[in-house]
Parts: C-alpha cells; sequence; structure tokens
C-alpha cells in the first residue's frame, strides 16, 4: 500500500505496485467501527449528529476511527484524479458473439437476443428441474402464443397475489405502488395483440417491476421517501422503462427500496421493508430490495433495479437471483433519480441470466445523453453455439474471496472448482491491491455526489419527513470535503490501472457477491431503519469495483447456507464485455440450476390452479 506519514499513506505510484500472487502488498479488512443501532438509539445518533458543534465533533472522530482521514483525505496520492469512469472503445473479433447494429428497434434487438437462445427442447433438456422452475420470459410468450393463457389473465392473478403479499401473515411489502386499472388496460392492450397474432416482442405481456429510482408513468418517484416526488414530480417515462414499453411489457409497478438508496437492507420506515421470500423475517438487501424480492417470488421474470455500491447484486444475491450491471455509460441513465452520476447505473434482476439478457437487449439501445464518446456495437454471446465458449481465465483474489463467512466461502469455491473442471477454465491467482481504500473512496465519492443532488430538496425539507437512518446517513454524507472526494477520485485512477492490468490477463474477476448471507429484520428497526455498518461493509465488500470503476458485473445464485439462504458468485468484466459475463454466467447457472429451492414465499402466474 505504501508508508504512513504523520497523517496519511504515502501510496508508492499505481505503476509500481506488484500485482502478482507472491505480491507483498497486504490485504486490509474494512475498519468498520461501529455498532448496530435500531430504535431509540438510532434516534438519538441522529440528533446528535445535526447538532452544530457535538455533530462536528462526532463526525471527525467516526471517519478517523474508519481511517477515511488516513487512507484518503491525508493521504499523498501521484496519480491525477479521473472524475468519471468512462473507457475507451475496444472492438475485439470473437466466434462466439453476434455484433449488433445501433440503426435496430429495441424489439428487434429483443428478437436477436432470443435467436442467440437455445431452442426450447435443448433448455428443457439441460435446465429444467422438475422440483422448482422459474417462470421465465420465453415461457410467458410460448404460454400466450399457444392461447394457454393470456395477459389479463396473468394480469389478474398478479395484483391477487401482490393483494395478498402485502397483507398480514405476510406483509412482504414488494411495492411502494402499483395501479390496478393501468395494469389490467396493458395487459388487455396485450391480449388483443396476441389476438391479432401481432404481439411486438416476446416481451409483449410480461410483467416487468420498476424500482422506485426510476420513472415510470403513471406513478410519483418516490426514491423511497415520503417526500421527493412532491418536490420533484415525474413527467415521463425514463429511457430504460420506455425501450421496454415499445417491447410490449407489462409495467407492474414501482417496487420498494431503501430510502435513497442510501442503505444495504432494504429497511424502509415510510413504505415497510420489503422481505425475503426465502426467509420472511429476513432482508432482502438493497437498495433494490422489491425489485429482487418480487423477481424471487414469481411476481415477475425480470425487474429494473439502479446500481450504485451492490444496488442490483447484493439483493440479488440475497434474494436467489441473477444480478446484472452493465458497463457504465451502456445503458441510458436518463428519467433515473440523479442520486449519483458516475457510480450509479440501472441494472436488471432475474429468474435466470436468459431473462436478463433479454431485458439488456431491450434497454440498451441508444446512445446515453451524458455520453460524449461512442459507444462500441452491442455483442450477444451465442448461447445457443454447439461449441462452448473458448478457453476462459478466471482472476481469484484469494484473501479477497476467502474474507466472508463459512458458508460463503464454501459454497462459491466448490461453484467455481465444478465450473473449472467441467469447462477445462482456469483460475490464476491474482492481488488486488488497497481494496479497503478503494471502499473508502468510493463511499466518499457516492457520499459527496448524493449530498450533493440533494441539496436544493434538503434545503426546504423538514428533517421529520427523513427517516431516522437517511438522517444519519445524509448528515455523514454532508461531512466530505471537496479534498476528500478529490483524492478519492486519484484512489479511482490507482483502481482502474489495477484492474485493466489484471484483466488484460484475465476474461473475469471472480469472487462471492456478498459477504454474508441475509441477516434478520429486527422488529426495533421497521419504525427507525438501522445502522448496521459492519454488515453493511460485509454485504457491499465485492460490489465497489463494478460501480467506483464501471465495470460490468453480474451474481449468478449458486447455493445456499445452512439454514437455506442464497449465495451469489459474482463475476466482473472487462469494459463492454456484458456477451462474455453473460456467458459465463449461463455456463454457471446450467451447472447449479438443478439444485435451486424454492422459496417460501413463492406465486405461479402461469398456473391453472
Amino acid at each position: 500500500m505504501g508508508l504512513f506519514n504523520s497523517c496519511g499513506v504515502v501510496y508508492k505510484p499505481a505503476k509500481d505496485v506488484d500485482l502478482s500472487p507472491t505480491s507483498s502488498e497486504f490485504y486490509l479488512k474494512a475498519n468498520v467501527k461501529a455498532p448496530r443501532m435500531i430504535g431509540v438509539v438510532v434516534k438519538i445518533f441522529a440528533w446528535v449528529l445535526e447538532m452544530r458543534i457535538l455533530g462536528k465533533l462526532l463526525l471527525y472522530v467516526l471517519k478517523a476511527n474508519n481511517l477515511i482521514y488516513k487512507l484518503i483525505g491525508d493521504a499523498e496520492i501521484e496519480e491525477s484524479p479521473v472524475f468519471c469512469p468512462s473507457h475507451p472503445v475496444e472492438e475485439k473479433e470473437s466466434e462466439e458473439v453476434k455484433h449488433i447494429d445501433f440503426d435496430l428497434s429495441e424489439t428487434e434487438q429483443v428478437q436477436e437476443a432470443v435467436s442467440c437462445l437455445p431452442t426450447w427442447s435443448e433448455r428443457e433438456v439441460n435446465c429444467l428441474n422438475p422440483s422448482f422452475h422459474r417462470w421465465t420470459i420465453m415461457d410467458y410468450a410460448r404460454a400466450y402464443h399457444s392461447k394457454k393463457t393470456t395477459p389479463l389473465t396473468v394480469a389478474e392473478r398478479f395484483v391477487a397475489a401482490v393483494s395478498e403479499s402485502s397483507k398480514p401473515p405476510f406483509n412482504m411489502s414488494f411495492f411502494i405502488n402499483y395501479d390496478v386499472e393501468d395494469i389490467m388496460k396493458q395487459a388487455a392492450e396485450s391480449t388483443k395483440r396476441y389476438e391479432l397474432g401481432r404481439p411486438l416482442s416476446v416481451l409483449d405481456g410480461v410483467p416487468i417491476a420498476v424500482k422506485d429510482e426510476i420513472d415510470c408513468l403513471p406513478y410519483p418517484t418516490t426514491g423511497g421517501t415520503s417526500w421527493l416526488h412532491k418536490l420533484r414530480p415525474c413527467t415521463g417515462d425514463a429511457s430504460c422503462v420506455k425501450y421496454l414499453r415499445l417491447c410490449g411489457a407489462l409495467i407492474v409497478g414501482k417496487t420498494n427500496m431503501h430510502e435513497l438508496g442510501i442503505g444495504t437492507s432494504g429497511i424502509n420506515p415510510h413504505h415497510g421493508s420489503t422481505r425475503n421470500p426465502y426467509n420472511s423475517s429476513r432482508i432482502c438487501g438493497g437498495s433494490s430490495s422489491g425489485s429482487a424480492a418480487v423477481v424471487a417470488a414469481g411476481l415477475c421474470p425480470a425487474a429494473l433495479g439502479v446500481d450504485g455500491g451492490g444496488s442490483v447484486r447484493i439483493p440479488a444475491s440475497l434474494c436467489g437471483v441473477v444480478g446484472l450491471k452493465p458497463t457504465f455509460g451502456r445503458v441510458p441513465h436518463s428519467g433515473v433519480l440523479p442520486l449519483n452520476w458516475t457510480v450509479g447505473m440501472v441494472g436488471i434482476l432475474a429468474g435466470t441470466i436468459e431473462d436478463a439478457f433479454i431485458v439488456y437487449a431491450a434497454i440498451s439501445s441508444k446512445l446515453p445523453s451524458h455520453q460524449n464518446t461512442a459507444l462500441p456495437k452491442l455483442c450477444f454471446p451465442l448461447l445457443n453455439s454447439s461449441r462452448p465458449i473458448s478457453s476462459i481465465t478466471l482472476a481469484k483474489y484469494g484473501e479477497w474471496f476467502n474474507d466472508c463467512s463459512d458458508d460463503i466461502r464454501v459454497c462459491c469455491s466448490n461453484a467455481l472448482d465444478k465450473l473449472q473442471k467441467h469447462h477445462g477454465w482456469k483460475s490464476v491467482e491474482v492481488t488486488i491491491p488497497e481494496i479497503e481504500v478503494m471502499r473508502l473512496a468510493h463511499y466518499s465519492t457516492i457520499a459527496s455526489e448524493c449530498s450533493t443532488s440533494l441539496s436544493s430538496y434538503l434545503e426546504k425539507l423538514d428533517s421529520s419527513q427523513l427517516g431516522w437512518d437517511a438522517r444519519v446517513a445524509l448528515a455523514v454524507y454532508g461531512s466530505f470535503s471537496s479534498k476528500e472526494y478529490i483524492k478519492a477520485q486519484k484512489i479511482r485512477n490507482r483502481q482502474m490501472y489495477f484492474h485493466r492490468k489484471i484483466l488484460a490477463h484475465a476474461d473475469v474477476i471472480v469472487s462471492p457477491t456478498t459477504g454474508v448471507t441475509a441477516y434478520p429484520i429486527l422488529n426495533a428497526a421497521l419504525k427507525t431503519g438501522e445502522l448496521d455498518y459492519i454488515n453493511g461493509a460485509a454485504l457491499v465488500r465485492y460490489s465497489i469495483a463494478g460501480n467506483f470503476l464501471g465495470l460490468p458485473a453480474v451474481t449468478v445464485p449458486v447455493g445456499y447456507d445452512k439454514t437455506g439462504l442464497p449465495i451469489g458468485l459474482q463475476f466482473i468484466g472487462r469494459p463492454w464485455s456484458e456477451a462474455t459475463l453473460i456467458h459465463i454466467a449461463c455456463a454457471m447457472q446450467a451447472l447449479c440450476i438443478g439444485d435451486y429451492k424454492r422459496p417460501q414465499i413463492f406465486y405461479d402466474l402461469l398456473s391453472k390452479e
């Protein structure tokens, strides 16, 4: 890492850091010093933080104890800052992908994705588990085409299921908002298109949910708050929602989320706390908690989320579904709450990697408005190829990989071994330096961006309208200085260099998705939220590179802990390598899907019963 001066670390130049497995660089574990707080203790902590003098003193102590000053603010860093994790276009020829032109419509791109999938008979032989099967997008399309059911019937079952799940004894709190009249209107129009033999795409009539951080008419965009929609009205669909509508998707409502996306538990004092379908006494993870839960519970084959610090991949892993976060800039960000400009990205939660792929094909359509440089052509993986994907090299940093619970370590190691042996792929040991430094730099960045983006709203807001945990988070967020922000961007430059060097010799970096599985929801936290930075750090441990460095990443369910809670394995790829990630994820899924378990809370919308 470097030497310590009287104030902070002196980092050696990035080019001089040894990334080999025998490197002398030491692995620094997360140094989180903050107790888990709930109920009245959270309130007292918030009150103290908001005091002019005591608050500043407490913030200074918190940041010092958690090494913000030593590793970031007072550090000496040679590299210049990088403020946006954009990546150059690198077109590479590959026999395992299909190149997609940008002039195709959204429906044409979805059709191209479908043409890359195995046939139904191949999927039936290779992927189905008779004891538990999540209905996929293709299952819905086939049922509609064969007239076994209609979008209208599915919509009726969906509304009944959501109504049941929201009441005692379930209290699942999947949605912040859903409009029965709007859902039935969409379903009737889709049913009519099938009757005429003119569905718009395989997504026509398929229920898709949207995180309440993304604009989607006729709903307000609350961001998980009780007030934001009053100050920022929703006037139209976000680009990603618009593209799904053009493909005929049945948009079924706005899913619950952690307030303002600033937590990893999904506990929300305003709209109820989304519960994990595998165990309703456990968290879903955040902040895209509702989107993960509706997919896990069978209400939708796919949902949209936003991933600013693992907010798609963490809940996907905890709820036993797939989570895909594309490269920074790959999916248009217009119409998404601008809570963090350089780390947040629209992502996809889905029951299978094939469904994530189809939705990815629909929403990765146009050049994002904030992107001035050209994007590479879309590349779709040929999942129907008779030949397996060519030799893959997986990079693994052992100390980091193993910094998790024993159940996760064993499960993920076994899954990786199985993948390597089945396909003959190799794993290479590497060192990824300064991982804990990167976590703190990312925290400094997302905190500064969120605080700045909300500043004009917060000036007009009575703090009593905020949840107590959100008040604490925003007090901490507002404490970061310009010096700390700039130093964090220097760390970003270093980490982009390290990851570029590693991914020059490996196709992906592999790790668990989270350091712990879903932990219990405490009753006292339901009204106040909670502060649990130790579990929070464990949940985000493996997610940061995807956001801070703009790299694509995907999590796949690979097993369960001793109590039956899901475990995910993550693959982090090179910029613009979504096709490779989807291919690898599909290979991993195929080896594990036969052992997938039905959640305790699950709705079968295609069943006749």
